[in-house]
């Protein structure tokens, strides 16, 4: 797709070019009849001057091509040359009573005059040849417009010149102005797209400040951006209605399942139970962030860090798996965001790695500036896992007893703190989870939930 500012710039200088010659032929089609007497003049003369030799006591006008063709088209055609004494004349019985005689010597220069009985015009030229003048008197001339334009532009070169630059110089900059304004119509409204939170698009581009001409494409933009947040909310609204209601059976199937006497059904019926209830609370922590603003503060990341690690300890330690912590630094490592999300989320990568990392003697948990790693030195995962995980209902294990959900809420609680989760896996080399923030900012909002402790 080519440049719209490029392509109105290049198409209004080709049609200004074309207007500014179709008016040069005008005017000089419609030259005023004075001027153009005069101009044929200078023409005739120039064809004269070109057409006559003088020799000693000879003056000869000899039949030049230009003068032959002059010849052709004036059959009313007559002139008279003369050089001091010497005099040539053509159409003599056509000539009319002129107001001078011959031979004539008068100033250098040309004009046209009217004859004595006033019903014509004839040209008068004096050139200086040498230490003579040459006088011409040419009367009935019929010079063909090519002609007359030849002359005109060659002895007006100069000022089209500096007229198409100033018709061409007034063009361009017209038209980058134009363009430029219709780029940063353009321009404003991608701003404005950008700016709207994909997650929530409830702004609306204001019609105000764009072009008339964007008007129609904004309009559909807007449309489209209501019915996708319409869309959005419905499905947020229906996830956290199913994850309600469904507390209430979970609640009373899990005291029933007491009554139940045999103990290998009853553990399956409790596992069972325990990794819906599991997902129900996933998907209603999910909705939750989803819905609401977080407001951030400031939060010691190494305090944060400590405490998900010592309560996972004893976890670790039954598995068998040495739970380790590596710092860049000492001292607290302090972001903005909420306390009790930024715990629920390493929480969720130190309980996938213990339970995920199949093979795994050793997760080391990295704390640096801005960010966390957990790192595992189990199985890894297969090619192209990664990007799956981070998809709701996505297990790295099928047969394990996550909901599926705790990547996803990991990585809406980054977003909602403006960073990201990244993951790192290779096949026998483990895997890394990575919560990355920004760069430390005063408190605001953000339009996401507040995450409360789980």
């Amino acid at each position: 797709m080519t440049s719209i500012a490029r392509t109105f710039a290049l198409s209004l200088g080709i049609a200004a070019t074309t207007i500014f010659l179709i008016m040069l032929g005008l005017f000089m089609w419609r030259y005023p009849m004075e001027e153009r007497e005069f101009r044929a003049c200078r023409v005739v003369v120039a064809v004269l001057d070109r057409a006559t030799e003088i020799e000693g006591q000879n003056l000869t006008v000899r039949p030049t091509r230009a003068l032959e063709e002059l010849k052709a088209d004036s059959p009313n055609l007559w002139y008279v040359v003369s050089a001091g004494e010497m005099v040539s004349e053509y159409g003599s019985e056509r000539r009319p009573a002129l107001p001078f005689a011959f031979p004539y010597h008068g100033p250098v220069g040309s004009s046209v005059f009217n004859t004595l009985d006033q019903k014509s015009t004839f040209c008068l030229a004096v050139v200086q040849r040498g230490s003579l003048q040459l006088a011409m008197m040419i009367g009935e001339p019929q010079v063909r417009f090519g002609r007359i334009a030849r002359n005109f532009l060659i002895r007006s070169v100069f000022s089209i010149m500096l007229l198409a630059l100033a018709f061409a110089a007034t063009v361009a900059v017209g038209a980058a102005l134009a363009a430029r304004f219709v780029s940063r119509g353009i321009e404003r409204v991608a701003l404005r797209a950008l700016a709207i939170d994909p997650a929530a698009p409830q702004g609306l581009i204001s019609l105000s400040e764009v072009p008339r001409e964007l008007k129609p494409l904004v309009e559909a933009l807007n449309r489209a951006f209501g019915e996708i947040d319409a869309y959005i909310r419905m499905q947020r609204r229906f996830l956290g209605n199913a994850a309600h209601q469904l507390r209430t059976p979970l609640t009373l199937l899990r005291a029933k399942i007491e009554d139940v006497p045999e103990p290998a059904l009853k553990a399956e019926l409790v596992r069972d139970v325990r990794r819906l209830t599991s997902l129900v609370s996933a998907m209603l922590d999910l909705a939750r962030l989803q819905n609401h603003a977080i407001e951030k503060r400031p939060i010691d990341l190494a305090e944060i860090t400590l405490d998900v690690l010592a309560d996972f300890g004893p976890s670790a330690l039954d598995a068998g798996i040495e739970l380790a912590l590596e710092r860049a630094e000492e001292g607290p490592v302090l972001v903005q965001g909420v306390d009790a999300a930024i715990r629920s989320a390493l929480a969720n990568l130190v309980g996938n790695a213990l339970i995920h990392a199949h093979g795994a003697r050793r997760i080391v948990v990295t704390l640096a500036c801005r960010s966390i790693a957990v790192e595992d030195d189990g199985a890894g995962l297969p090619d192209g896992a990664e990007h799956k995980l981070l998809e709701p209902f996505q297990t790295g294990n099928t047969a394990g007893g996550g909901a599926g959900l705790g990547l996803s809420i990991v990585r809406e609680i980054m977003t909602a703190h403006g960073g990201e989760l990244a993951i790192f896996s290779a096949p026998g080399h483990g895997t890394t989870m990575s919560l990355r923030f920004p760069e430390r900012a005063a408190a605001t909002k953000s339009p996401q939930l507040d995450l409360e402790a789980r």
